[in-house]
């Protein structure tokens, strides 16, 4: 049968819900539904490692935010967003006054849907240099550097060499890392964001895994940010089916034939754009307190 791709904690979730029998129940796992600034937010908490063999991710928060109103271009939609954004990723933070962060935007910027953490590090406050060179102006700043690591195949290197480098360089207290992911469902493509303390897979969501960036192989906290923006045909092919009531037909055939096959909105670059600068806003909001969406205009301008 055919397995379902997913990078989304929550649909790795309902997909487990779907196969389970009713009285089985999830241990290991935590879920919590809340509200912010208008939009859904639903925070998945693997407790364990049974938690983490149910979902097939690992031990960790994992915080996914809904955009609803943002797609459908509600009153305030962007603030809000960015807003939500700002307040999910400081409670996975827990950074001191003072403490430094590297923001790395993951992905290949001339692949649309891989295109989400290049042009988010482009919507990044950076302040590192000029809390160091300008500390009269700039020293009440968290001291931020961006990169945008590109990809192997036009860099010669892995992301994860280049970032481990800077790293080990420039010493930060963490690490946030924005790349593109897969989902299950086409409803949450381009209209989901997911944080988590695990760290995160390069290239995962276009089907190119490279090395993990974590605690682990970096030696600081790694929070992921990431942004579903494409859906492998088998999984589509699969839910289709699903949803026309014929959950009883195999879709192994349509699998085998999409098996390298992805899709996306047709407005892929508009989304992408849209949602690049809501993490980008939102980041600078977290890192940055005290500052509005009206100050982060005005220095990004």
């Amino acid at each position: 049968m055919l397995q379902r791709r997913t990078d989304l904690a929550l649909e790795a979730r309902e997909l487990w819900e779907e196969t389970a029998e009713e009285t089985t129940k999830l241990e290991g796992v935590k879920v919590r539904e809340e509200t912010r600034e208008g939009y859904q937010v639903t925070t998945v908490t693997i407790m364990n490692e049974q938690g983490a063999e149910a979902l097939g991710k690992p031990v960790g928060t994992y915080v996914t935010l809904e955009l609803d109103g943002l797609l459908r271009r509600e009153e305030a939609a962007f603030s809000r967003a960015a807003g939500a954004l700002s307040s999910c990723l400081t409670q996975l933070l827990h950074l001191p006054e003072g403490a430094s962060a590297l923001v790395v935007g993951l992905g290949n910027r001339a692949i649309t849907p891989d295109a989400i953490g290049p042009k988010t590090a482009e919507y990044t406050l950076v302040t590192r240099h000029l809390v160091e060179q300008v500390p009269e102006h700039f020293g009440t700043f968290r001291p931020v550097s961006a990169l945008a690591a590109g990809v192997l195949g036009t860099t010669g290197m892995e992301s994860g060499e280049l970032v481990a480098a800077v790293v080990e360089k420039i010493h930060p207290d963490c690490v946030l890392a924005i790349d593109a992911l897969a989902s299950r469902s086409l409803q949450r493509v381009c209209n989901t964001i997911q944080l988590a303390d695990t760290g995160i897979v390069p290239g995962s969501g276009v089907g190119n895994s490279r090395a993990a960036l974590s605690r682990e192989t970096l030696g600081v906290p790694v929070i992921a940010i990431g942004v579903p923006t494409v859906v492998s045909a088998g999984t589509l092919a699969c839910d289709l089916l699903t949803e026309a009531g014929r959950a009883d037909l195999d879709p192994e055939a349509l699998a085998n034939l999409g098996e390298d096959l992805i899709v996306t909105p047709k407005d892929i670059d508009a989304h992408v754009k849209d949602l690049s600068k809501v993490i980008g806003f939102g980041l600078n909001l977290a890192l940055q307190t005290g500052l509005t969406v009206e100050d982060i205009e005005m220095f990004l301008s």
